[in-house]
């Protein structure tokens, strides 16, 4: 019999995972601080709960929720997308700007991504504590699934440590279990 799930109110977190227009890039952990500089700025004027952050070479996944009177998930990640493009190429991490008037760079990069983001973003709106658990899960076990850590600790660029730091998580907690599939039980 299904067990009954209790219904997440409005605020309800939400699942991203923001990538590359390049894929196979690694501008994003070669740009870590300035990714972390980027979240944090508009963090301060548009407040937003973390309850998950992973950052891969050219994605990164998040488990977010935004206040009632100010739920704008599309805003906050295009200031994000904006302010790191702009602090990214500061930081010569990224080619400058082509040399040409203000007319043609109009021309060249889409409002907002200025050739490093891939348009858009992939979003869920979780629909429960289990749904909200298992996609936490995911984020720490990404780098894990793409090869590029053994464990979950071993990969620094995730909110994993902000937790095992807290003592909300048992260092080494995912264990085997890490790689099931949604809705599969450890035997």
């Amino acid at each position: 019999m299904p067990r009954e799930t209790r219904p997440l109110p409005a605020t309800a977190p939400v699942f991203f995972t923001v990538r590359l227009a390049e894929r196979g890039s690694s501008l994003l952990i070669d740009g870590l601080a300035v990714l972390r500089d980027a979240v944090r700025h508009v963090k301060s004027y548009r407040p937003f709960d973390i309850l998950a952050f992973v950052v891969l070479p050219d994605h990164l996944h998040a488990v977010l929720r935004f206040p009632e009177d100010d739920p704008n998930a599309a805003q906050r990640w295009g200031n994000i997308k904006a302010r790191f493009t702009r602090d990214a190429r500061r930081a010569g991490l990224v080619p400058p700007w082509p040399t040409a008037d203000a007319e043609g760079q109009r021309g060249l990069f889409p409002k907002g991504r200025a050739g490093i983001w891939k348009k858009g973003l992939r979003q869920h709106v979780c629909t429960d504590d289990d749904d909200v658990d298992h996609l936490i899960h995911f984020c720490w076990a990404d780098p894990v699934r793409h090869g590029l850590a053994a464990r979950p600790e071993d990969w620094a660029a995730s909110s994993y440590h902000r937790e095992v730091r807290a003592g909300k998580v048992r260092a080494g907690w995912l264990g085997d279990g890490m790689m099931l599939r949604r809705g599969e039980k450890a035997a």
